[in-house]
């Protein structure tokens, strides 16, 4: 069992910088057809700066940390008893290809259900931008199976 003594736990922040081909792949691989996220012009004509960021994709940038899952080696969290619960996402703004992004994650949440058999890790990585303004909070919980 992870100990409860660990929510507060804070991964160090990291920053990423948003890639347009990225972007591109991604709203191919969603089967995404608006050209506004895929087509510079398209992106320009509809009044951003760049290609915009899809919701999920924040997901996919915070896994470009140089180790994603160093956390859970830190904590004792067995990688092959892990299954991935939800996800949630709060939106500020919308993000676009060129920019950097620092994602910083904090442990906010552990409990347990069926007497311990399985436990709930809950994450939230907050990101924001060079300046330091919130962009996106997003919520990942993680259960682990112990039996």
């Amino acid at each position: 069992m992870i100990d409860h003594r660990h929510i507060g736990y804070r991964q160090k922040p990291f920053e990423v910088e948003v890639e347009k081909g990225r972007l591109r792949l991604f709203a191919k691989a969603i089967g995404e057809t608006d050209p506004v996220y895929s087509d510079e012009a398209a992106a320009r004509a509809a009044g951003h700066p760049s290609l915009p960021v899809p919701p999920t994709f924040f997901f996919c940038l915070e896994m470009e940390r140089a180790d994603p899952y160093d956390w859970f080696a830190e904590l004792g969290i067995p990688l092959g008893q892990v299954l991935h619960g939800e996800q949630s996402f709060t939106y500020h703004r919308l993000a676009h290809a060129g920019e950097t992004l620092t994602f910083s994650a904090e442990l906010i949440d552990i409990y347990e259900k069926k007497n311990g058999a399985l436990q709930f890790l809950v994450q939230r990585n907050h990101v924001t931008d060079a300046a330091g303004a919130p962009v996106a909070d997003f919520d990942r919980t993680i259960v682990i199976r112990w039996a």
